[in-house]
């Protein structure tokens, strides 16, 4: 029989590093949540604390934007550095939001030729009331390294040539000639440039405060999707080897001291995915740069394994049959990261299956194994000890997370007129900015954003109507976060 010792640790690992201890335990009816204040969990010996939501605001699903397009698809956001600010009983600040790759609908192979761009809004949040005001402001179209707006046109086999480096386009139809842009995540830079994370090449695109595009970040080769030993961009079907597609890079962020670039999967790649249902995606990649010298390094520093939750989607009870996807991340520190992970279920879904989970993780990648410069990055070999397990092989460590906010709380919601039943199906933004009072220097405003896929009862898009027989709203969550130190 082991030790009090060795259990006692295996206890503590079993809670750090829920994936090592068996794998991540599977959800399988609504993971609700009905504590009305405040909730702290600890990771690695560090205390955060969840004090609820404190704010929503809305952007009605019909606004139009400064191209003349339907304004939607919180696909990212980010406040303006040195924009927020507290006025009196309010905060104000400038939002940026970046849009995906405009209305699409895959199973008909339509796609429209919408300009790569990001929008931006003033915000005013009041806590008194919890009320947030967002007022579209104008914004920024993004230009390739010729000058040349992006499409978000789906690429097919296409493929462009710039600066050496090959990128998606459209060989003919919408889009033709455009390198292809499915925008997901968002990050300024300190020299006021930006990244933005690509679903179509799983790269990350270096812009300068213009807009126009400076450098690119290309994923090793086993997160660049390939085909027969080519690059396979298209969204319509998975590629052999890299990421899965619709399944690229979903989260993307920098570390306060602007030195560590983390880019994270959305879920599982090709070869890390079990044969049979989707809730064999669990194990996704996390990437880890240093960008102290080079804006777009060559190759990560760190290459971790980090663990999904399962579910069933029909919250019966049944065996899971869905993995809840990694939308978004914000870095705390150079090795921690808040990561939001929810399931396909909520308005503007196409199935009615019930909203099961919606969670902000508290991620942690010390003490998980480093796979950079190993076959598992340079090759395509599978993370997997079964090809039709969850299991990883035997010594990698998968980051350690915790819970630290789950969005499915009716109590906290009702307070602000909603229910779980009125959460949109894609949260995929987050931020956070400071509170900005004497006495709480560590506590911060957590903004969540949702992607509403443009739906509207009056959609406009690349001067075409692509009405919905409802609207999706736009919608931001504000939480407040006591952290164990402040952000630097």
């Amino acid at each position: 029989m082991p030790s009090k010792r060795l259990r006692a640790a295996a206890l503590i690992l079993a809670c750090l590093h829920p994936a090592v201890a068996g794998g991540v335990e599977p959800v399988t009816r609504p993971h609700w949540d009905r504590t009305a204040g405040a909730r702290s969990v600890s990771l690695h010996g560090r205390t955060f604390t969840n004090h609820g939501l404190v704010g929503t605001g809305t952007l009605a699903a019909g606004a139009v934007d400064f191209l003349g397009d339907t304004l939607g698809s919180i696909s990212s956001l980010r406040i303006a550095p040195g924009s927020w600010k507290r006025v009196g009983d309010h905060y104000e600040g400038i939002l940026w939001t970046l849009p995906d790759r405009g209305r699409n609908d895959p199973a008909a192979n339509l796609f429209f030729d919408y300009a790569g761009r990001l929008e931006r809004l003033r915000i005013r949040f009041t806590p008194g009331d919890g009320k947030v005001d967002l007022v579209p402001d104008g914004g920024l179209e993004l230009r390739d390294f010729r000058g040349r707006p992006f499409t978000g046109a789906d690429p097919a086999a296409g493929t462009i040539v710039e600066r050496g480096i090959t990128l998606p386009a459209p060989a003919s139809g919408v889009g033709a000639g455009k390198v292809s842009l499915d925008a997901e995540s968002l990050q300024f830079t300190r020299d006021g440039g930006f990244y933005v994370g690509d679903e179509y090449a799983a790269n990350v695109y270096d812009f300068d405060r213009r807009g126009r595009l400076r450098g690119v970040l290309q994923p090793p080769p086993a997160v660049a999707p390939r085909s027969d030993g080519r690059p396979d961009f298209g969204s319509l079907h998975a590629p052999q080897t890299g990421r899965r597609n619709n399944q690229g890079v979903e989260g993307m962020a920098l570390s306060p001291d602007g030195r560590t670039l983390f880019v994270t999967l959305q879920s599982a790649l090709i070869q890390d995915s079990a044969t049979g249902n989707a809730a064999g995606r669990t194990d996704i990649r996390v990437l880890v740069y240093d960008v102290s010298r080079e804006r777009v390094p060559a190759r990560p520093i760190a290459h971790y394994a980090l663990q999904l939750p399962a579910y069933a989607s029909d919250g019966q009870g049944g065996a899971p049959d869905r993995t809840a996807a990694q939308s978004e991340i914000r870095a705390l520190d150079g090795h921690r990261f808040l990561m939001l992970a929810r399931d396909s279920a909520g308005l503007g879904a196409e199935s009615k299956a019930p909203i099961v989970y919606k969670s902000i993780l508290l991620v942690d990648v010390a003490g998980a194994t480093n796979l950079a410069g190993t076959d598992y990055e340079t090759g395509t070999r599978s993370l997997l000890r079964d090809p039709a397990g969850t299991a990883l092989r035997p010594g990698i460590v998968p980051a350690g997370w915790v819970e630290l906010v789950n969005m499915l709380n009716p109590v906290q919601l009702a307070r602000f007129g909603l229910r779980v039943e009125d959460l949109s199906e894609k949260w995929e933004a987050m931020d956070l900015v400071p509170v900005l009072e004497r006495g709480h220097p560590a506590d911060y405003f957590l903004l969540v954003g949702n992607d509403n896929d443009f739906i509207a009862r009056r959609c406009r898009m690349s001067g075409q109507t692509c009405d919905s027989d409802f609207d999706n709203d736009s919608r931001i969550l504000v939480y407040r976060l006591t952290l164990p130190a402040p952000l630097h």
